[in-house]
């Protein structure tokens, strides 16, 4: 405890606290395992000597991470020491820590900076230190003493560069923003229905036709019947995709930042455009009707190994993406050869079927020395022996991967998807849906409590996903990364018991954000953030608060915030149909509830707020009735409220409500959907009074 207690206050001191020297305060993100600030400063001079004093330190690494840095420099193998160097020397850094790999020591005095670790790594994240020390006029570095190590291994951003193609410039400027602030694992989802983004020698069609599409917009494209393709080089032609030469840049370019980059080929469904360029590999093979391969198809097998051949010899990753969510197996069920493979292997299901396919793939990658990482839906069925479940649909599928042996990575949408709106949905950017502002972000811990030790070592990091459908542009795609991702980043790296909120905050104000724009970034001024709903701010109190609510019609399991109680509990929600305040109806009848007042009582208003998006799929109803019962048996109705639902790009909430005067034991709220736009019904409350 005294240890937690006095690195915590180092921290704060480092962070927080004036220096000696004109008072300059010290902003380093994410916060270290330690610092303790000196007196004084070192003053650098253009250029400093940099000694490497150790042969095998990688001067690539070195000169990259300077350069990043802004201070100026000379890489020298021996020097004659003046007393004014910067050393770098190969040395165990707090061995035994979780990440001593990627740990670095980094000590300033005024004649001297001392750089220790036992990896390139941890030189280039000791050097994103020092430059974080160092003074924004330039001139000077301020004395202090940092010990440092990252919580976990894997700290990642995703990129979906298939809905909306991303230029491989636009990649590697996100990839010197991910270095400052130590993430290290970069994944590319290159393959969806969108279009596929990389070159595959033994199938052309996947770029000369499967990557480009008649509507630069996705939105445009998703929305026009058949969502075709269209050749290369055609004049309507929108899309692209990474040439192996492309990659290989990338690649060095991450090597020199401390960065793998994961290649993400998604199978067995978001297929679509593999399936029309090559739709004999689809069950029905016809082109543009199908999004899942046929697992019974060896021919399935043949494309996958292949393809994933040329992208294993492009890709020094240890993991290999191969997606597997949202796989709509339908087809699975009555097609010939799908059926006879789950016959043949004794398969009882479609979920099993997908299973088979997985578990076949990461037979291959393993003979290749690969490892298979997949999104949650990779448990359905059963999981591949040595795979790695990315958790994505909550937490539960990574603790249960974790649970049964397996590693996992924590990418909840509810915190870790940055497609959602940021701020107040009608002061910004049309989004897919969901609020994750800043704050909730960063109050994010992946580690339940109810993990063992064991258990945690399981856990081997955490990552943000930008997914594009709605982010059309590459200056919108950095606003809505940024500052999001940097809390990820300290996620990542800092320890739970060194987190602070205001801390963060002010040094994102403060320090983040003006340095992100002084080199041409584009993120989300946090200075203009509005907040939440005020509605949301606030308990509400009312008659039926606490009051017991029955379900005539069950809830959605995907969003059960926190049961029945949800909607009496004198909480409303925020613009967040995630925030556990929103209760999800998805059956025929949206919303058939009962409150039991427990006793009669006199009503004057009954209503509840819907929401509605459109883009996932969430709508208001177009009728709700609102009856009441004295007995629970013979219902009075009150009010039938009709709505005509029109599709939009809005974020939008409406009260649907009756006033009146009514004697009422039990009260029944009834919302009915637009059968056209089906969708999901969000309520937050049931207001009474």
């Amino acid at each position: 405890m005294k240890k937690t207690l006095l690195s915590v206050m180092l921290v704060l001191g480092c962070v927080l606290s004036a220096c000696t020297e004109a008072s300059r305060p010290v902003s380093i993100t994410p916060v270290p395992l330690s610092c303790q600030q000196g007196e004084g400063s070192f003053r650098w001079k253009s250029p400093t000597t940099v000694l490497l004093t150790d042969a095998d330190i990688d001067a690539t690494v070195i000169e990259t991470a300077f350069a990043g840095s802004g201070l100026p420099v000379e890489l020298r193998q021996s020097a004659d020491e003046d007393g004014h160097v910067v050393r770098l020397e190969r040395a165990e850094v707090l061995p035994g820590s979780a990440g001593a790999d990627e740990a670095y020591r980094v000590e300033v005095t005024s004649d001297r900076i001392r750089i220790q670790a036992k990896t390139d790594a941890g030189f280039f994240y000791g050097i994103q230190t020092l430059a974080q020390l160092a003074d924004p006029a330039g001139g000077t570095v301020q004395a202090a003493v940092v010990e440092d190590a990252p919580r976990f291994s894997y700290r990642g951003i995703m990129l979906d560069v298939s809905r909306h193609f991303r230029s491989k410039e636009f990649v590697m400027k996100q990839m010197d923003l991910m270095a400052t602030y130590k993430m290290n694992r970069l994944h590319l989802h290159l393959t969806d229905a969108a279009g596929w983004r990389l070159q595959i020698d033994r199938y052309p069609r996947l770029t000369e036709f499967a990557a480009w599409r008649p509507q630069e917009v996705w939105k445009d494209w998703w929305e026009k019947e058949g969502r075709q393709y269209c050749e290369q080089g055609s004049p309507q032609a929108h899309g692209g995709f990474y040439t192996k030469d492309d990659v290989r840049e990338m690649l060095e370019y991450a090597r020199r930042r401390c960065i793998t980059i994961i290649p993400e080929i998604e199978m067995p469904s978001h297929s679509e455009e593999v399936l029309t360029a090559y739709p004999e590999l689809s069950c029905t093979h016809e082109p543009y009707k199908q999004a899942d391969f046929c697992v019974g198809n060896e021919k399935t097998f043949e494309f996958l190994e292949n393809v994933l051949t040329e992208v294993m010899e492009l890709f020094p990753s240890k993991y290999i993406h191969i997606g597997g969510d949202e796989a709509g197996k339908a087809s699975w069920k009555t097609c010939p050869l799908c059926q006879r493979r789950m016959k043949k292997e004794g398969l009882k299901d479609v979920n099993e079927l997908q299973s088979y396919l997985i578990r076949r793939i990461e037979k291959f990658l393993n003979a290749n020395g690969r490892d298979l990482l997949g999104w949650d839906e990779i448990l359905e069925g059963g999981l591949a022996p040595n795979a790695t479940v990315m958790s994505w649909r909550g937490v539960e599928g990574g603790l249960k991967a974790i649970q049964s042996g397996h590693h996992a990575i924590m990418s909840p949408g509810g915190y870790c998807y940055l497609d959602s709106y940021q701020d107040a949905p009608g002061t910004q950017p049309e989004a897919i849906g969901g609020y994750l502002p800043l704050e909730r972000e960063y109050s994010y811990e992946p580690v339940p409590d109810s993990f063992t030790v064991e258990e945690a070592k399981l856990l081997l990091g955490v990552q943000a996903n930008l997914w594009t459908e709605y982010i059309p542009t590459e200056e919108h795609a950095e606003y809505m990364l940024y500052p999001r991702a940097i809390a990820v980043a300290e996620i990542g790296w800092t320890q739970p018991e060194n987190k602070s909120w205001q801390s963060f905050r002010q040094r994102v104000l403060s320090d983040v954000l003006p340095k992100m724009q002084a080199k041409g970034y584009h993120p989300f001024d946090y200075s203009q953030e509005i907040g939440n709903r005020q509605e949301a701010l606030q308990p509400v109190d009312h008659l039926a608060v606490g009051k017991k609510v029955e379900f005539l019609a069950p809830s959605w399991k995907n969003y059960p915030a926190n049961g029945p109680e949800t909607l009496t509990d004198g909480l409303r929600g925020g613009w967040n149909y995630s925030d556990g305040r929103w209760m999800a109806f998805v059956s025929d009848k949206r919303v058939d509830v009962v409150i039991d007042m427990e006793e009669e009582t006199t009503v004057h208003s009954i209503g509840a707020d819907f929401m509605q998006i459109c883009g996932p799929g969430v709508f208001f109803p177009k009728k709700v009735i609102i009856s009441v019962s004295t007995d629970g048996k013979d219902y009075q109705q009150l009010a039938e409220i009709d709505h005509e639902v029109v599709k939009d790009d809005a974020v939008s909430f409406k009260n649907y409500g009756w006033k009146g005067e009514a004697q009422a034991r039990y009260i029944r709220y009834q919302s009915f959907p637009e059968e056209k736009y089906g969708g999901v019904h969000f309520v937050d409350e049931i207001v009474v009074e």
